[in-house]
């Protein structure tokens, strides 16, 4: 009997895994693909910024042979990329493999796993029994009715990423952190790309002022973005597919060679024998547990994006951790959720952590917002990356950090810092008095804050 059976190998998964063995669990790790990673390593986070980067490469190349006049390059051939973008999939997830051997946690591969009883699973031929059960299942593209995903023509996440030549027009259904980067991607492959999205804003939670400067800017660069919109069907007609959808009580078409759905996940609980043992779920089929990963269920806890919670990698990660805590002994809570940071990569990026305008306002908290434009930072304007601001959300008595938002090239990396002060309480007024090396995009992060404590100096 193993101590700990962990079904999912994704990044809360295999990290709950390592966690357990590190601390002298016997474990075991179940995952239906031959690889470890789950989405975000084969399907998801990994293969996207890989595309993300070279095509990016791809554009500067192209700008710097503008700027010193120059033959602009060749671009970038789609089925090469695909190549080396499985290559640093491979390679990542043999990496995790080779953690698992070297911490002594017993692989299983290939198949499904489901529940025999509380503390047994069928896996294939044979069973596996723990003292405790992590599920750790991840999540899959949701579908929207209407939409009849075929990966041929209509396409989910998974199935735009099978793809080996970019569409002349791709469609976009959803303005969310993934129709966002995938549009930058094709955009930047050469596709004429049009976004649809339901909400009157882009970005999902994006601060609403982020989000329009980023709608601004993609628009700038070529992708059309059509808000409050409801996509009601699409029909396919030989290499071409339209899309009907409302705005405003009136019917528009849009017409495209491919359609890319991409409006959220829905939580992957089916066919695990959940059902059979009296596992609760709500109502989008998330597995509900307590503070502490508990189901209803002992000795079963859950993990990740198949519970309530943000379905971004590194909450589940940190949900990993957490939970192998409290198999030990060690209580450990969910509480770190509002100190999540999230990222949308496109170009520029942005971040955001701890609360919005839109949320302090609607809580009715008394706040200072205070902001330092990119084109006012030195690295930036060196680097041609102009577009952008960092902003920093602070209580006004004692300039504690209460949230804040970048949208910049570096934004992923810098969010980092503001996410150390939300979570631990550092104020606008310390980590102005922060020396940041110079010329960096992070003294951005140091103008807000002294301009929400004091006054910026470079503007």
């Amino acid at each position: 009997m193993f101590d700990l059976a962990v079904v999912g190998a994704g990044p809360g998964g295999y990290v709950a895994a390592i966690k357990a063995a590190q601390a002298g669990l016997r474990v075991a790790c179940l995952e239906r693909r031959a690889l470890a990673g789950g989405t975000c390593l084969n399907v998801g986070c990994i293969p996207t910024k890989t595309m993300l980067h070279i095509t990016e490469l791809a554009e500067q190349a192209g700008q710097q042979a503008k700027v010193l006049r120059d033959k602009p390059g060749s671009g970038v051939e789609l089925a090469k990329l695909v190549k080396h973008r499985e290559q640093v999939v491979q390679q990542l997830g043999k990496g995790i493999g080779f953690l698992f051997k070297k911490n002594k946690v017993e692989a299983l591969w290939g198949e499904s796993a489901r529940f025999v009883s509380p503390t047994k699973l069928a896996f294939g031929n044979r069973e596996v029994e723990a003292k405790h059960v992590i599920v750790a299942t991840g999540s899959t593209p949701a579908e929207l009715p209407g939409l009849k995903i075929d990966e041929k023509h209509i396409l989910s996440s998974d199935g735009a990423l099978s793809l080996t030549q970019a569409p002349k027009k791709l469609l976009v259904v959803g303005g969310g952190v993934v129709g966002l980067e995938f549009a930058t991607v094709f955009r930047r492959l050469g596709s004429s790309v049009e976004v649809l999205e339901f909400l009157p804003q882009i970005g999902g939670a994006l601060d609403t002022q982020v989000a329009q400067s980023l709608r601004k800017i993609l628009e700038k660069q070529g992708v059309k973005i059509h808000t409050g919109v409801a996509v009601q069907g699409a029909t396919v007609e030989g290499d071409h597919v339209t899309v009907t959808a409302k705005a405003n009580g009136t019917t528009m078409q849009f017409a495209g060679d491919k359609v890319l759905v991409c409006v959220g996940r829905r939580a992957n609980t089916q066919n695990l024998g959940l059902e059979e043992l009296g596992v609760e779920k709500d109502r989008a089929g998330r597995i509900l547990v307590d503070e502490h990963y508990n189901t209803n269920v002992a000795p079963i806890l859950a993990i990740g994006d198949c519970i309530p919670g943000p379905m971004l990698a590194h909450k589940a990660e940190e949900d990993g951790v957490a939970a192998v805590e409290n198999i030990l002994g060690h209580p450990a809570s969910n509480h770190f959720y509002k100190y999540v940071p999230a990222v949308v990569y496109t170009s520029p990026e942005c971040a955001t952590v701890g609360a919005t305008e839109d949320e302090l306002k609607q809580a009715r908290v008394a706040y200072k917002a205070a902001s330092f434009p990119m084109a006012a930072n030195s690295r930036s304007k060196c680097n041609g990356h102009t577009d952008g601001f960092v902003k920093v959300l602070v209580d006004p008595a004692t300039t504690r950090i209460l949230g804040a938002s970048i949208i910049a090239e570096c934004a992923g990396e810098m969010i980092t810092e503001l996410t150390l002060a939300v979570k631990y309480g550092i104020t606008a007024t310390q980590l102005a008095a922060t020396i940041h090396p110079h010329p960096t995009i992070s003294e951005a992060v140091k103008e807000a804050c002294l301009a929400a404590s004091a006054k910026a100096i470079h503007l």
